[in-house]
């Protein structure tokens, strides 16, 4: 740090992204970006506005408020797309947040949650996950902060009703309740309909997972006509053209071209479950998941070790030190001869220790 960096940053701790290391070719499944291409449909619309880049992008992302909200049956003014889903967090906590309105949000989570309250300065609970890492719906009915939940969850992959969010939104009247529900499409149920009927409920979505489009960095928000007034003064504020020509045209590409990305999300799940089956076998724990990732774990190898033998053989799973999952890796789902590799190669360090299953 240099002399001149304020004091109220002095001790920050930042989050830290999925490493892309570029010392080798690795098969990578650390960061839970799709194994696909975005479809010839968004590569083609990137093209088109790259020669228009001279000027400025749309700062109402008109075009593209209209194809989201025509897609999840909302109008325009209950959707904000965003510079990826981490930007939409960031406007929430400095709209909601200050020194007497918290937030609360599981113990084990989105890494950016307890970064965002401390840069912004807000409070934070963070509430336990239960014994088998699920969220106890329960834990957040009638609390006294604004309420900010994963679903499903990461690392971890769980995933919580529709019944059970309502439940948390409408217990909470006078607090916000914010779900990222960036892995919705791998086979939870998204909540948005809810916004019809709730005015504090604000849903965040990625185009980077099921979408392909974690290059280009897009997401949005649906609520409440009042909640996106107050994010876009945030937005306004900051960053006006937060969403560039070339990501708005590939959103609404993206969005057209629903059925592509709907049939790899399919195959995606499949390869999960059958990966899932497979680690089973080696004698790995899972975790239930309704996302593109699996969060697995083993009294054969531990997760320190798993994932640095793993990284030295080409292949890149995410750890995490945190006390309780230190032992769990997050796999990201890639393709089939992907995870034939990682399976392959999890199975030649459990032989080399002596503790492969047969």
């Amino acid at each position: 740090m240099s002399r001149f960096l304020s004091a109220k940053y002095a001790s920050l701790i930042p989050y830290t992204p999925g490493e892309q290391p570029r010392d080798m070719k690795y098969v990578k499944l650390n960061t839970n970006e799709s194994p696909f291409p975005p479809s010839p449909a968004v590569a083609a619309a990137v093209s088109r506005e790259a020669g228009r880049l001279n000027l400025y992008s749309d700062p109402e992302c008109t075009l593209l408020k209209a194809s989201v909200a025509e897609y999840y049956g909302v109008q325009p003014e209950n959707v904000l797309p965003v510079n990826g889903s981490d930007e939409i967090l960031y406007f929430t906590f400095l709209a909601y947040g200050d020194d007497q309105n918290a937030f609360a949000f599981p113990d084990i989570s989105y890494g950016f949650y307890p970064v965002y309250a401390e840069f912004c300065n807000v409070p934070k609970r963070e509430i336990p996950l239960k014994e088998d890492f699920s969220v106890d719906y329960r834990d957040y009915l009638g609390v006294k902060e604004h309420v900010l939940i994963a679903n499903p969850n990461a690392p971890t992959g769980t995933c919580l009703t529709v019944s059970q969010i309502e439940e948390i939104v409408r217990s909470n009247p006078d607090r916000v309740v914010i779900i990222d529900e960036a892995y919705i499409d791998f086979g939870g149920e998204s909540c948005v309909p809810l916004i019809q009927q709730y005015e504090n409920l604000l849903v965040i979505q990625t185009f980077s997972k099921s979408r392909s489009l974690a290059g280009a960095r897009l997401g949005f928000g649906i609520a409440s006509e009042a909640l996106i007034r107050d994010l876009n003064t945030v937005k306004y504020s900051i960053n006006p053209y937060n969403v560039n020509r070339m990501t708005q045209a590939a959103g609404v590409a993206a969005i057209e071209d629903d059925a592509y990305y709907k049939e790899n999300a399919r195959r995606i799940i499949s390869v999960r479950e059958e990966t899932a089956t497979r680690l089973k076998t080696l004698g790995f724990t899972v975790l239930p998941s309704t996302a593109n990732f699996l969060f697995a774990g083993s009294d054969r190898i531990d997760g320190e070790t798993l994932y640095r033998e793993l990284k030295a053989r080409g292949v890149l799973v995410r750890h995490f030190t945190k006390e309780r999952i230190k032992n769990f890796c997050r796999i990201t789902i890639g393709t089939p001869e992907q995870m034939d590799i990682l399976l392959t190669n999890i199975r030649a360090l459990l032989d080399a220790k002596g503790n492969a299953t047969i």
